[in-house]
């Protein structure tokens, strides 16, 4: 009896020996001495594989984090930072096959098909991060605009894997880089800003109208 695991590393293996994928689900069950109703058991095709190894890689990152002591004591920023620099180490242990099936893939609207089922996973990972930070005051609450901030963090998701797909320095220095730079310019977006104090300072006056015509504003 074939199992999803055993089906996954024959695929695994198979792409990464020919650098393409099977011919087609018949070939390549015969070649792992399985029916093909057996394969179709676990996965709908060879990209819904690929969609569960990009899962597995993230949600693997995401639970070994939160299982360490320190976790809870991160700011969202320090949160999201950790995840991007744990996550690039993970997905190195299979960089030959992740970059095969993003180089393969299908784009979106801005991001790979392959990715369609890890946006999901990570979205309500940082959504969860950003809202302990609007919660403790870390981040701005802002009408409209603070929902969104999960968004700008998806992007920064796909900024990053597509940064260190091409990235040729030694031990991905560079991809290190990015990750530090693009999530602080991007959490530095979120925090309280000046421009922050300038709108709550025209909320006052536009609640104190007495106080306006007083002054003649």
């Amino acid at each position: 009896m074939a199992t999803a695991q055993q089906i996954k590393k024959g695929y695994i293996d198979y792409v990464l020996t020919h650098d393409e994928k099977p011919k087609s689900v018949y070939s390549f069950t015969k070649k792992l001495k399985i029916s093909e109703p057996e394969f179709y058991e676990f996965y709908a095709s060879f990209e819904s594989i690929e969609k569960v190894v990009w899962a597995e890689l993230t949600i693997e990152t995401i639970d070994t984090l939160q299982q360490q002591e320190v976790w809870n004591e991160y700011s969202s920023r320090d949160k999201i930072l950790a995840f991007f620099y744990s996550y690039v180490e993970v997905l190195k242990r299979q960089r030959s096959f992740v970059l095969y099936t993003i180089r393969s893939s299908r784009n979106g609207f801005s991001t790979p098909d392959v990715l369609s089922g890890v946006k999901p996973i990570f979205e309500h990972f940082a959504e969860e991060i950003i809202n302990e930070g609007l919660e403790s005051g870390e981040l701005a609450e802002r009408r409209f605009i603070s929902k969104k901030y999960k968004d700008a963090v998806w992007l920064q998701f796909a900024f990053i894997v597509k940064f260190w797909m091409n990235d040729e320095s030694a031990d991905f220095e560079k991809t290190d880089e990015a990750i530090e730079k693009g999530i602080n310019v991007t959490f530095d977006l979120f925090q309280h800003s000046p421009i922050d104090n300038l709108l709550e300072y025209g909320k006052f006056l536009s609640r104190n109208s007495r106080f306006k015509e007083k002054m003649g504003l």
